[in-house]
């Protein structure tokens, strides 16, 4: 029995190093053209043609600083916050309220308007591109950072209501209920009891569409035309097509459009986890 229990052991040791092993791999491959593109970045153009996989000569910022002046990163830097920002922020208000709302009234309306909206999310966004455009030309907002984050609440509502529906379901109305006891309306017991204990799926859905806004490059491409009002990603486009030929810029460039959501993703990551988890296990 013994000697059973010893070969078990070491047959579940080497799975798990084959399982670490391949991780490891697949890892690196992630992780290679980043590292690839940050060496190069350093270089100069000659440096670059002349071999991609070797170290700069000499480090120097001289890349980024004339790649921050030609793309104007500062001010798209802004714009995408802006946009990031205030498209979550509207994500989270109406997509917790909405949630509530559905979950905690039954009824048929309420489950018509749930899956009608769940729907939605099983259309492809190249199917609504020609719509979109129509839509915003018809209300003005072609054009404009604010039309902008109407179209992505449009968007990404449906995924959050999803996520907060399960994690309210988990949630007593017995909380609820005592506080409307104590006088509060409906709003103040949705605000001051309810929207608390949502801060773990609130912190799940804010980072993932902050995430998914910053490093979006469609819905931009497709309403904006001004170069003063345009996102980090499709400023990046642009400035792909017109130094085509400098790679040495290229680089700089792609380092500082990856290095906001990276610095983003690394510093919140934990709370992704645990948001997911936590929903899971509610809903």
């Amino acid at each position: 029995m013994r000697k059973e229990g010893g070969k078990k052991r070491k047959e579940y040791g080497a799975l798990q190093f084959a399982v670490e092993a391949v991780l490891v791999l697949l890892a690196c491959f992630v992780v290679f053209p980043i590292v690839l593109i940050f060496i190069n970045s350093f270089k100069s153009n000659g440096e670059i043609l002349t071999d991609m996989l070797a170290l700069p000569q000499s480090f120097g910022f001289g890349n980024y600083k004339e790649a921050i002046e030609k793309m104007n990163f500062f001010l798209k830097f802004a714009n995408t916050v802006l946009v990031s920002v205030l498209s979550v922020a509207g994500i989270v208000l109406f997509g917790s309220m909405a949630a509530y709302k559905i979950t905690r009234v039954k009824n048929r309306v309420s489950n018509l308007i749930y899956y009608g909206i769940l729907f939605t999310m099983a259309i492809p966004f190249q199917v609504l591109m020609v719509p979109v455009v129509i839509v915003a030309r018809n209300l003005h907002i072609v054009n404009t950072l604010y039309g902008m984050i109407f179209m992505y609440w449009g968007f990404l509502l449906p995924m959050a209501l999803f996520l907060y529906c399960g994690f309210i379901k988990g949630i007593p109305r017995d909380l609820e209920e005592a506080a409307m006891i104590d006088g509060c309306g409906q709003f103040q017991a949705f605000f001051h009891v309810v929207f608390p204990i949502l801060k773990p799926i609130t912190a799940t859905v804010a980072i993932i569409n902050v995430l998914g806004v910053f490093n979006d490059f469609m819905l931009p491409l497709i309403m904006l035309n001004s170069e003063k009002k345009k996102t980090i990603q499709l400023s990046m486009s642009v400035f792909y097509g017109t130094y085509l030929n400098r790679w040495d810029l290229i680089m700089a460039a792609l380092v500082l459009s990856i290095l906001p959501a990276l610095i983003f993703f690394l510093a919140f990551q934990k709370q992704i986890i645990k948001g997911m988890a936590d929903g899971a296990v509610k809903g």
